[in-house]
């Protein structure tokens, strides 16, 4: 049976990308005797050598949502839109090129049921679909996924830091290096952050209220 598992990596960063990835197999037995598991119980340097062997040696798809698609999904909305389904477009766009018989789906919403029938309802053929919470933990076709989109999400940042000349660290909120270069360089750098977040939003109207109190 075609098998195939979907993640995602760089969710929850206010600094580049959100990476999908779609893993493909008729068998799940590469997958074991690679040691596939979910990308976080990995140290990197394992992780890059498991994804070097995947990319060798399975179907997969990567499909990104930079940060202006994401502002522009989510300021285009009433606000009944948030990322989960975006993430879910993305995954509808990631089955239909591979066309699995089932598909492992880590589930980002609280109601995986509703984020199932939103897949189901833009799928033109029969696959049978495992939504899941942590579903890249239980299933090695999505942890498998998961350290593909992983690997070339430290990728893209890797890139951007060269880019910027800065070492900011994950790209996460939590990360102190990551904070402080959001308010060091979020005007010189705009492009790289996720503008529609609050974070960033934040600082921009702190610098138009103190625009307006010197005028």
């Amino acid at each position: 049976m075609r098998l195939c598992g979907v993640d995602e990596a760089g969710r929850g960063c206010i600094i580049g990308p959100l990476v999908m990835c779609a893993v493909c197999v008729e068998s799940e037995d590469f997958l074991k005797h690679l040691g596939v598991k979910d990308s976080k119980l990995l140290s990197p340097a394992r992780r890059a050598e498991i994804a070097k062997a995947l990319s060798e040696n399975v179907e997969f798809r990567i499909v990104r949502a930079e940060p202006c698609e994401i502002d522009a999904f989510l300021f285009s909305s009433d606000g009944s839109q948030n990322l989960n389904w975006l993430e879910a477009e993305k995954t509808v766009e990631l089955i239909r090129e591979l066309r699995p018989k089932r598909a492992f789906i880590d589930c980002p919403s609280t109601n995986p049921s509703s984020y199932k029938s939103f897949i189901r309802e833009r799928l033109d053929f029969p696959v049978d679909l495992i939504v899941e919470h942590k579903a890249d933990a239980n299933y090695l076709t999505a942890a498998a996924a998961s350290i593909l989109a992983k690997v070339e999400r430290d990728r893209i940042i890797d890139q951007i830091k060269a880019d910027v000349g800065v070492d900011f660290g994950s790209g996460y909120l939590s990360d102190p290096k990551t904070a402080s270069f959001l308010k060091d360089f979020w005007q010189e750098h705009p492009g790289i952050f996720r503008q529609s977040w609050a974070p960033y939003r934040k600082l921009k109207l702190s610098k138009l209220q103190r625009s307006l109190g010197d005028f």
